[in-house]
C-alpha cells in the first residue's frame, strides 16, 4: 500500500482535459483494478532517458506503485523509484508518466504522481513540479524537453 493517498477533487486535474457533466461522469464503469492495469500497462513501457531500459525492466514503476481510490471520480496515486537517490533525470520521469496517461487513459479521473518516500534525495520538489499544472504545460512547450518525452513514451514497434 502506498503511504499518504489523499484524493481530493477541488482543482482535480481530470485527463479528458474537459469538464464532465454528472451524468456523463455516472455512465462511466470501470473497476479500480481494471484502470491499475491499464495504467501499469501503459507507464511500464515508458523508456528510461538515459538508459535502453523500460521502466519496469529498472524497477523505477511497479505494480505496487499504483492505487486507486473509487470515488465520484477515480483518484490514481502513481509512486515511482529512481535509480538512484540523486537522479537528475527524476522530473522527466515523472512527466512522461503523466503525459503518456493524459494522453491514452480513456476515462476521467484524477492523477497524482509522486517518487517513493525516501528514495531522492529532492522529493518534496519534484513531487510539487510534476503534480503542478502550469509547471506540466510550461515544460511541455520547450521544444527539448518535448522531444524528450516524445521520445520515452513512443511505443516500440
Amino acid at each position: 500500500m502506498i503511504e499518504g493517498l489523499e484524493c481530493t477533487f477541488s482543482n482535480a486535474n481530470l485527463l479528458t482535459g474537459k469538464p464532465l457533466r454528472n451524468e456523463e461522469v455516472q455512465h462511466i464503469t470501470i473497476n479500480k483494478d481494471e484502470l491499475k492495469d491499464i495504467v501499469f500497462d501503459l507507464i511500464r513501457t515508458i523508456r528510461d532517458p538515459e538508459k535502453p531500459q523500460t521502466l519496469e525492466d529498472l524497477n523505477v514503476v511497479y505494480e505496487e506503485g499504483i492505487e486507486v481510490k473509487d470515488g465520484h471520480v477515480s483518484c490514481v496515486r502513481i509512486e515511482f523509484n529512481p535509480t538512484v537517490p540523486h537522479c537528475s533525470l527524476a522530473t522527466l520521469i515523472g512527466l512522461c508518466i503523466r503525459v503518456k496517461l493524459e494522453r491514452n487513459v480513456p476515462y476521467p479521473f484524477k492523477l497524482d504522481i509522486y517518487i517513493k518516500k525516501g528514495a531522492h534525495t529532492t522529493e518534496e520538489e519534484i513531487n510539487k513540479q510534476i503534480n503542478d499544472k502550469e509547471r506540466i504545460s510550461a515544460a511541455m512547450e520547450n521544444p527539448n524537453l518535448k522531444e524528450m518525452v516524445e521520445h520515452c513514451i513512443k511505443e516500440e514497434d
